[in-house]
């Protein structure tokens, strides 16, 4: 059994407030861990658009790396899974200002040691962008970070007018454009903002180690994505391709736990 899951926002109280209001997070420790005499190092996890903190592939790696010693917290971004707010509300620099809440919480917990990022498809994108904009501030934080099938392709489908199933006037979005059913939504201002994003601009601040995992069968995320992440961080990241695994990695999500602890073993022991 591992040693503590603490999940939040009991009775409508939250321990962290972002741009939407309370964010729900779970905390996963290593098994003998003791929160008021021991330390460990904590990754905090940023699952993709229109998915929670309990996806699966980040409830794999929330529940691996405690395995190693590693801590993790996950949440659920605003207007997402148990978090507070509308999903038409959601923004990418809406999820960027619940990823620096979160960090900001997870830096005063005092047996947390070192802080790592880790973000899947569109929260690749905010874990990226977020990292480049604390380099940019002069903060060390994160220590390392691994984008898995990071989705820089949501700037392009919004330019283009073209989101998984939808269709819609770029240049004029309407308030609210349905994505596959009624309970998944973008707004106009996530359309409007993702256009005007410096995805890998802001990316390259980050000059601390980078490792990148993409599912040879991604039929969401094309590859060029993390190629293009690579180009950005120009030598200072790797690139794992694994064979056969889709966007999601169903079947492959050991694996990915497998392939990200060496990486965050390795940048915590510097």
């Amino acid at each position: 059994m591992l040693a503590a899951i603490v999940a939040s926002a009991q009775e409508g109280e939250y321990p962290v407030y972002g741009s939407l209001g309370g964010l729900d997070i779970r905390i996963t420790l290593p098994e003998g861990f003791n929160p008021e005499t021991d330390k460990c190092p904590m990754i905090i996890l940023m699952h993709g658009v229109f998915s929670k903190k309990e996806s699966k592939l980040i409830t794999a790696i929330a529940m691996g790396l405690p395995e190693e010693g590693i801590g993790t917290i996950s949440f659920d971004f605003g207007g997402q899974g148990n978090s507070e707010g509308l999903i038409e509300d959601m923004t990418i620099e809406n999820q960027i200002v619940d990823a620096r809440a979160i960090l900001e919480y997870t830096r005063k917990l005092p047996y947390v040691s070192q802080i790592g990022f880790l973000g899947h498809s569109q929260g690749g994108v905010v874990a990226s962008m977020t990292a480049g904009r604390l380099a940019q501030e002069g903060s060390d934080i994160p220590v390392g970070l691994v984008l898995i099938a990071p989705g820089s392709i949501i700037k392009e489908a919004c330019e283009n007018g073209i989101f998984f199933n939808a269709r819609f006037d770029p240049a004029d979005p309407p308030e609210r454009v349905k994505i596959f059913g009624s309970n998944r939504a973008l707004g106009r201002e996530y359309i409007l903002g993702t256009q005007q994003l410096d995805i890998f601009g802001t990316a390259a601040l980050y000059k601390g180690p980078v490792y990148i995992l993409h599912g040879s069968r991604d039929n969401i995320v094309p590859l060029w994505c993390s190629e293009r992440f690579m180009e950005a961080y120009d030598g200072r990241a790797t690139l794992s391709v694994v064979d056969g695994a889709s966007h999601i990695f169903s079947g492959k999500r050991e694996e990915a736990v497998i392939r990200v602890i060496p990486f965050f073993k390795a940048v915590f022991n510097n």
